[in-house]
């Protein structure tokens, strides 16, 4: 073989290789994004289909699931291998995942790419820590309102102002459990408030409880937290305090609204159809729901109503703050590109895609001022839930470790209580035996 020739072979090989390399460099990479409500998905791909935009290898496949098949989903798929790249993350089920390793702590990729973590709100972040590790990225924030059904509101005499002002004790119900009272309907047309009132045969409830839970988000912790409970002394305590007697107290006023008073809709009747359903379907004049269902209400909702801060109790107005996040997990075998689609979620260039479709309030706060816009764009007075986002008027959703372990020992208790009008304190004793051995 002479040296032209040889020399020319050698370049050829060179030249596919380097082709080889450049196409691997450019093959086409898919990532598994998950989220659980359905509201959001659309805008989501909307974000995803940005992001390709800036980074053409790679695409982004965005999954829903329900709410309850979500987290069975993702457990599953943790363990079978099949879990998506990234997902939408709980406070309730993050530190589970951070024990199990299931998430990537991003702390040393946001310090390597120098993200500036201070554009989202104040405490947002914080959230998402512990011991220093960073494990989601936060994606919005949202409290907790009553909604109203106007009609409802103007037939009884109850004006928005009125329930506006609202008070509320353990002891007696103050102004709200009046407001309650009068909003009720029984099916001979008696009200609560009036001689006759028959409890057993209730066609309009005051108020919708939703499905209550252990931790009581929209149910019942607005109304005991105002009235001095607290679950924890704070994130990642070690001990929790449903043996307070303010709790045993409130949830006793909540359970005989239903099961004596019929001002509030018995638990059994709840079912899987949910609070926020139920006062679409017209079965009562109040329900307390989070702001992320505001669009749901825009979009299902007939009848004029709007959304009024909660009650203020002995402490003051009090609404739980939730924040979600973004996580990684730890077994994608495409750790770069996951952690691109992170930043991404986490920048202006997602969130104002969000903020501008009105779904939920992102973790940015010029994003959630354009969903405030968006919001009123299409009839719908929002403030309920972002006058309440103050720190003297929130406090955070429980976060600790053993979650699913502790829902599980006090859905079973509150599950009694709502169900079988057993006497209050002893069982919430009991449970929180149960729930602080988990810590020893």
């Amino acid at each position: 073989m002479n040296a032209k020739l040889s020399k020319f072979l050698l370049s050829a090989a060179a030249a596919v290789s380097l082709a080889a390399t450049s196409g691997a460099a450019r093959a086409e990479t898919t990532l598994n994004y998950w989220l659980w409500d359905a509201l959001q998905a659309p805008h989501y791909q909307a974000c995803g289909d940005a992001f390709h935009a800036k980074h053409p290898d790679i695409t982004v496949k965005v999954t829903q699931y329900g709410w309850l098949d979500y987290w069975t989903t993702l457990s599953t798929g943790f363990v079978s291998g099949e879990a998506p790249d990234v997902f939408a993350d709980h406070l309730r089920s993050y530190p589970e995942f951070v024990a199990n390793g299931q998430i990537t702590d991003l702390t040393p990729l946001i310090q390597r790419d120098k993200v500036d973590t201070g554009i989202f709100s104040p405490g947002l972040l914080d959230l998402w820590t512990r011991d220093g590790k960073v494990y989601g990225m936060p994606k919005d924030w949202d409290t907790v309102a009553l909604v109203y059904n106007k009609a409802m509101l103007d037939k009884a005499g109850v004006t928005v102002d009125e329930l506006r002002a609202a008070t509320w004790n353990p002891k007696d119900g103050g102004s709200f459990e009046k407001i309650l009272a009068r909003l009720s309907l029984d099916a001979n047309g008696k009200r609560g408030n009036e001689a006759g009132f028959d409890p057993k045969q209730v066609v309009q409830y005051g108020l919708i409880i939703p499905k209550i839970d252990g931790y009581g988000q929209t149910q019942w912790s607005y109304l005991a937290v105002s009235a001095g409970f607290k679950f924890t002394d704070g994130p990642w305590g070690t001990a929790y305090h449903y043996d307070d007697p303010v709790l045993a107290e409130t949830l006793t006023w909540l359970r005989d609204l239903s099961l004596k008073k019929g001002y509030a809709i018995p638990q059994k009747d709840v079912g899987a159809l949910g609070g926020t359903a139920l006062l679409g379907a017209g079965k009562g004049a109040l329900v307390s729901d989070g702001s992320w269902n505001s669009t749901w209400y825009a979009k299902n909702v007939s009848f004029p109503y709007g959304f009024v801060p909660l009650p203020q109790g002995p402490q003051g107005r009090k609404s739980m703050f939730n924040g979600l996040g973004d996580s990684i997990w730890t077994g994608t075998k495409h750790p770069d590109e996951a952690w691109e689609w992170v930043k991404f979620l986490g920048s202006t260039d997602c969130q104002d895609i969000i903020g501008k479709a009105g779904v939920v309030f992102p973790a940015i706060p010029s994003a959630a001022k354009l969903a405030q816009e968006a919001f009123a764009g299409r009839g719908q007075d929002v403030t309920a839930f972002t006058s309440e986002a103050t720190p003297d008027q929130t406090f955070l959703y429980p976060i600790t470790d053993y979650s699913p372990q502790i829902l599980s020992i006090m859905n079973v208790a509150f599950d009694r209580i709502f169900l079988e009008d057993v006497p209050v304190a002893p069982l919430l004793k009991d449970a929180n035996d149960q729930v602080n051995a988990l810590f020893q």
